[in-house]
């Protein structure tokens, strides 16, 4: 997993459109204290002090979404009660599209009532249906699937055993998939999985893969058995088996398996680990990913989710801090412009000062940096816009950059006084500066104020321009003079 992936990612996630299909559910909580016993049985009295109410089942895998910024769709059967209401009230603050939910008289919504005292679980009230759909019911969610299906690019199916992913509407949604070209990724659940036949991928966990294969996993090789028998005897284009604290697994067909490692630093709580992995895959494939890349995204989304208490999610920008971590400090600076404009409005929030300037600094020296530390002391960042390599030999020739602009970001992104580097393949920084939006704009002393390039964009917003003196002495052309000059006299 590399950086540019995840940026790649990140920038891609707004286009997608995304449909969720499977058993909606509310959870609740409810906590509280406990000091004393009932007088009329012998049960704790629990005194409430705090109650929230989430969405939950199908509904966490659309949270998952929402947070890493997809768009989302919903099909899905709930009872036309109080419930349902509270839950497609709760869809619509979210700007989830409900059009494809069926509301059914007589049919309880899914509500899982969770009070905690104590700092544990006391008691646990279930009110739902499990009654499958019938056909009528079924036959709607799938011409839903099938009338709006150019409109998504994957779909998630997240199976709760609720009853509304019928053998039916299981079978006619795959089918419509596979017609369309649209991958169809299940999260299933209970013991035949051949009701999921078809599909372009399963993600059951160990203990799931275990009980529908037949085979007991008991060593690697039990896993990999077990694995490859799924994929197999499923038709699925792949299958990612997780493994909780090991990471998980990956079948594509005619491919080898992929282990990868968990991610996870420490596992605190695995609850809604499942979705996660779910919701990142689809997301991944709607970027237009490969099986292995979405499936790489997917195992450092669990293995941060499962660091926090709760059903819990992940956004993208926790994804990104967590593989800039696994590379140098430098690699973290080093930004895309559309991920920096994101970086950047976190910033502001903060109330923190942005300084801007930018060049080609082929090969470093002393007056660069004495320059850029200057630059950094006017304000609380620094982002430099670096050219790219294309750009350099616009301005300056065909021999120039001596140094690849990779290497030029890294060496300047390991400078403590700059904050981020952005490459621009422009001539001038002009549509860089227009997305940074800094505060303050710098150039070196061999400009005037009324020379410098963006002076009037950031003065239109009430930023200013700074000049600071180069030092003297010091040039890049200067000293590739001097090293010409010393292997000629050698």
């Amino acid at each position: 997993m590399n950086r540019t992936l995840v940026e790649k990612f990140m920038t891609h996630l707004p286009g997608t459109r995304i449909l969720v299909v499977g058993d909606l559910m509310l959870d609740e909580y409810v906590w509280g204290r406990t000091d004393r016993i009932s007088p009329e049985a012998p049960v704790q009295v629990v005194e409430v002090q705090r109650e929230d109410l989430r969405l939950g089942g199908a509904g966490n895998v659309i949270n998952n979404l929402v947070v890493l910024g997809c768009r989302v769709s919903v099909a899905s059967v709930v009872g036309d009660d109080a419930d349902g209401q509270v839950l497609r009230q709760m869809l619509s603050e979210k700007n989830i599209d409900d059009a494809g939910i069926v509301a059914v008289p007589g049919r309880t919504t899914s509500r899982k009532t969770r009070i905690l005292a104590s700092n544990q679980q006391m008691l646990r009230i279930d009110r739902e249906s499990r009654t499958p759909v019938n056909d009528d019911q079924g036959r709607v969610l799938v011409d839903f699937v099938r009338d709006r299906i150019d409109q998504f690019q994957v779909i998630l199916l997240s199976d709760y055993l609720k009853g509304v992913l019928s053998e039916e509407v299981l079978r006619g949604i795959i089918e419509i998939g596979r017609e369309k070209g649209v991958p169809v990724l299940v999260d299933p659940k209970g013991n035949d999985y051949q009701k999921y036949r078809g599909a372009t991928l399963l993600t059951p966990n160990r203990k799931e893969a275990q009980v529908a294969s037949g085979i007991e996993i008991r060593s690697e090789t039990d896993l990999v058995e077990a694995g490859r028998t799924l994929r197999q005897s499923l038709d699925l284009d792949a299958l990612v088996l997780t493994r909780s604290e090991e990471g998980m697994s990956l079948f594509i067909r005619d491919g080898d398996e992929i282990h990868l490692p968990t991610e996870a630093k420490e596992v605190f709580d695995v609850t809604g680990a499942g979705d996660t992995v779910l919701s990142v895959l689809g997301a991944g494939l709607a970027c237009g990913f490969s099986l292995e890349e979405a499936a790489r995204l997917s195992n450092v989304a669990a293995g941060i989710v499962v660091g926090k208490v709760g059903t819990s999610t992940v956004s993208a920008e926790e994804i990104f801090e967590t593989v800039g971590r696994s590379h140098r400090d430098s690699d973290l600076k080093i930004k895309t412009r559309d991920v920096l404009s994101v970086a950047l409005e976190r910033e502001r929030e903060k109330g923190r000062r942005i300084v801007f300037t930018n060049g080609c600094f082929d090969l470093l020296h002393a007056g660069h940096v004495q320059y850029l530390q200057k630059a950094r002391r006017l304000g609380d960042l620094l982002v430099l816009g670096l050219n790219s390599d294309q750009s350099v030999q616009r301005l300056k020739g065909p021999k120039r950059p001596l140094i690849g602009e990779n290497e030029r970001a890294h060496i300047l992104a390991a400078l403590d006084c700059i904050d981020y580097v952005c490459l621009f393949d422009e001539d001038t920084p002009l549509e860089l500066i227009r997305a940074v939006k800094p505060d303050i704009l710098v150039k070196g002393g061999d400009y005037s104020p009324e020379g410098v390039v963006g002076k009037e964009i950031v003065e239109s917003y009430g930023g200013r321009v700074e000049i600071i003196e180069f030092v003297a002495g010091k040039s890049t052309t200067g000293l590739v003079e001097k090293i010409l000059q010393q292997y000629r006299e050698g």
